[in-house]
């Protein structure tokens, strides 16, 4: 079931367009993944998506009654309040709010031994399970969350993460995410790779490695000059040489043939950022 669909949405400012004609399919159950470096225009989708931004052209489609839910980069709670004031404050503008999902969203969070101290004193990784708490409390059909764990060590990354699995799995929840972790959208059932305000490629996540992504064998040699008129395949980098392309079993035969020739290599199986970067010719993080 559809939950949101966009026909050629666009938004200018100034005459400059920040995102153009976007076709964009949200399905029930989902979990989406939004990449791009920072301008690329994902924060200005999530706000027309969600309602905060008015488009400049283009059509947004929702499915009836869709209840949305958002983690936005930047907490919107009270640092001077507690965990527990801050969740009641919010779960006071909904109207016949099921008081047993409430206690359920705290348990989820694992805020039980928060609950009491102010937004302000607490950890990041803390911070950040208390703004899913809120984004939860109205049962959404689908959450969106923008740099969800940016600023967060691997350790807290890793808890936030095993938490969104959960809610997907647990509560069928559907998930639009943006993120400058790569590794975070390699599960993800359909991604978006959007740069200065266009959508560049899409597909599932495999579908995204294996057209755009090629395995490298980066090696040394005792004679690289002889060694590159013999072998065409080989590229001179500063690293060393290269091979692209080679599928393991390839590059078994490849290491054994010239073994006594190759002094040290590695081996880099193409993934989501070999392939983000073969799309826009620039790293994420830039």
């Amino acid at each position: 079931m559809e939950l949101i669909r966009t026909h050629q949405l666009s938004k200018n400012y100034q005459g400059k367009a920040a995102v153009k004609a976007l076709d964009l399919n949200i399905t029930q159950g989902s979990f989406v993944a939004y990449l791009g470096t920072n301008g690329a225009g994902k924060s200005t989708t999530i706000k027309m998506l969600v309602g905060l931004l008015k488009p400049s052209s283009g059509q947004i489609k929702k499915k009836p009654d869709l209840k949305i839910g958002v983690v936005f980069q930047d907490s919107i709670l009270d640092g001077e309040l507690t965990v527990i004031e801050n969740l009641k404050n919010r779960a006071a503008l909904y109207k016949n709010l099921d008081h047993n999902w409430f206690d359920k969203v705290i348990a989820l969070t694992q805020l039980e031994d928060i609950l009491h101290q102010k937004y302000s004193s607490l950890s990041g990784g803390q911070r950040r399970r208390v703004d899913i708490a809120r984004s939860l409390i109205h049962q959404p059909d689908l959450l969106f969350l923008d740099e969800p764990t940016t600023g967060l060590d691997v350790q807290t990354r890793k808890l936030i993460w095993n938490l969104i699995h959960q809610l997907r799995l647990e509560q069928g929840l559907t998930i639009f995410l943006t993120t400058h972790y790569l590794e975070e959208a390699e599960t993800a059932d359909q991604i978006y790779i959007i740069d200065k305000g266009s959508i560049l490629a899409q597909g599932s996540a495999q579908e995204i490695i294996e057209g755009y992504s090629q395995n490298q064998l980066l090696f040394k040699v005792t004679n690289p000059e002889a060694f590159l008129l013999k072998e065409p395949r080989v590229s001179e980098t500063e690293e060393g040489l290269l091979i692209e392309g080679l599928a393991a079993q390839e590059t078994i035969v490849f290491l054994s043939q010239y073994q006594e020739e190759i002094t040290q290599f590695e081996y880099k199986k193409g993934g989501l950022s070999h392939a983000f970067l073969a799309i826009t010719g620039r790293e994420i993080s830039s």
